[in-house]
């Protein structure tokens, strides 16, 4: 155990094991008006509360959710905006998800980047202003695992204020080791908490063990990790109002439990890619900025996180409203910015702006694009 837990002996499994998919369904689909205009009255929302901004009945309500959203981002974080980029370093997956264009069935080319390619990599992003690096990878434990990652996290973390990852779930003590070598934060989407769609999904490999994921963020809450960023993918399950609502139940439990780390939600949307899904429950831009203003009502100080998954438009009207942090220039394949390879890619970006581009709108908006708000001796 160390300083960032709580004694307890409850898990988050445990929890989501009380958590009846159907009845919160039921529960969201049958909150009312009043239910809303209490709601939107209180100045602490409880999960409830959460679920009754999450239903139907509060789409109409739009406007004054966005407004008391608006409020509470500029109260918690001034006009700023946190910029960061991900860098694709393996398109190699031992895992078979039917929603993923590097899953092992994809007849891709498939890379890994060397130490010479990723010098280029960062040599690129730097010269674009990044100092927030997100590395992404394919699960493959065998040729992009430890070993890789001992080898050139240091290298890139070298170049950079502040390193995230999205790689495979590992244990507690290899994330430890990875925080000596400079990892600050982790971006671990449980895809969906609803076990049947789980199942369905992901047909081969390590990642269809819906435990050992649901579990990750508690190992890197004990290993000390600053940064723990969740989510769910949205459209995979028949709910994603309930998956929305599992999120917020999970990242409620892990602020209580590892109250030293920070967190990030995140909304992706199923996007286009080879041999992609259709989505099980769509949701639209309406509701998206429903669920986007839901959670900062809920988590005010939480860093909320929009990707190009979305269009130019969207971002540019809703980062205003309640996010903090955003990716621009996104390349989703390995080398992707040195030398850019579209079939390599893990799903295809809706906003192909350019970085100049997405901080000019933004700084248009009045809001402060920052590249850099940490530095690598500090809480060391």
């Amino acid at each position: 155990m160390t300083d960032n837990t709580v004694t307890t002996d409850h898990t988050f499994r445990q929890r989501w094991q009380q958590l009846d998919w159907d009845d919160i369904t039921l529960r969201i689909n049958s909150k009312t008006t009043q239910d809303v205009e209490r709601t939107l009255n209180r100045d602490r929302l409880a999960l409830d509360d959460f679920m009754t901004l999450l239903s139907p009945a509060a789409l109409p309500y739009l406007e004054p959710l966005a407004q008391r959203a608006q409020q509470l981002t500029r109260q918690r974080f001034g006009n700023t905006v946190g910029f960061y980029i991900p860098l694709y370093l393996s398109n190699l997956c031992a895992n078979d998800c039917t929603y993923c264009g590097f899953s092992m069935s994809n007849h891709i080319r498939r890379k890994t980047l060397n130490e010479q390619e990723i010098e280029a990599e960062c040599q690129t992003i730097k010269k674009l202003g990044f100092e927030h690096i997100l590395l992404v990878t394919g699960e493959h434990q065998s040729k992009v695992g430890m070993d890789y990652f001992r080898r050139y996290l240091p290298i890139i973390r070298s170049q950079f204020s502040s390193i995230t990852m999205e790689v495979q779930p590992l244990a507690q003590e290899e994330y430890a080791e990875l925080k000596t070598l400079g990892l600050d934060g982790v971006m671990v989407y449980q895809e969906t908490y609803h076990a049947p769609s789980y199942q369905l999904h992901h047909l081969k490999g390590k990642k269809q063990d819906f435990h050992w994921r649901l579990e990750t963020p508690e190992r890197l809450g004990r290993a000390g990790i600053d940064k723990i960023g969740l989510g769910a993918l949205i459209g995979l399950s028949p709910s994603w109002r309930t998956d929305c609502y599992m999120v917020a139940e999970h990242l409620l439990f892990l602020q209580k439990q590892f109250w030293k780390s920070r967190y990030s939600i995140s909304f992706p949307r199923l996007r286009p890619c080879a041999g992609g899904v259709e989505s099980a429950s769509l949701m639209s831009e309406a509701e998206l900025v429903q669920l986007i203003c839901a959670f900062r009502l809920l988590a005010p100080d939480v860093e909320l996180s929009l990707s190009t998954r979305e269009s130019p438009f969207f971002r540019d009207h809703v980062v205003p409203l309640a996010i903090n942090h955003v990716s621009a220039g996104s390349k989703t394949q390995p080398g992707g910015y040195a030398d850019d390879h579209h079939e390599l890619e893990q799903f295809t970006p809706h906003d192909n702006r350019s970085v100049v581009q997405v901080a000019a709108a933004l700084v248009k908006s009045g809001l402060q694009p920052v590249w850099k708000d940490w530095d690598n001796y500090l809480g060391r």
